[in-house]
C-alpha cells in the first residue's frame, strides 16, 4: 500500500510538472495524471469512474498532434509496466466506456510508430 501512495505522490508531482505554463508537447506524467483515476477500472473493471472518464477525455483533448498520439501512445504502454494487474480488456475497452475514440488500441502490443 505504501508503494502505491509513492507512486501516486510521483504521478501528482509529473502532473504539476506536466500542466506548468509553457509546456507544449504530452508527458508521460500527464498522461499518467490524467488515467490515475481509472487504476481501479484497469485492474478490476466494472464501470470506469467520472474522474477517470474526465482524465480519459482530457487526454484524448491534449494528444492532438501525431507526435503527441505516439508519446501518449509509448506512455501508455509504459504503465503495463509500471501498475501491475491491469487487464488488457479493460485497457482497450476504456476509451469506448468513456465515449471516446482513439486512433489506436490501448495494448501493450500496439506499434506506437503506426499511429498517424
Amino acid at each position: 500500500m505504501a508503494g502505491m501512495l509513492m507512486k501516486m505522490a510521483c504521478v501528482i508531482v509529473a502532473c504539476m510538472v506536466a500542466f506548468a505554463p509553457h509546456a507544449e508537447a504530452i508527458t508521460c506524467g500527464q498522461v499518467a495524471g490524467n488515467l490515475a483515476p481509472c487504476l481501479g477500472y484497469l485492474q478490476n473493471g466494472g464501470a470506469p469512474s467520472g474522474g477517470c472518464c474526465n482524465g480519459v477525455k482530457g487526454l484524448n483533448n491534449a494528444a492532438r498532434t501525431t507526435s503527441d498520439k505516439k508519446t501518449a501512445c509509448g506512455c501508455l504502454k509504459s504503465a503495463y509496466n509500471s501498475f501491475p494487474g491491469i487487464k488488457p480488456n479493460y485497457a482497450s475497452a476504456l476509451p469506448g466506456a468513456c465515449g471516446v475514440s482513439i486512433p489506436y488500441k490501448i495494448s501493450p502490443s500496439t506499434n506506437c510508430n503506426n499511429i498517424k
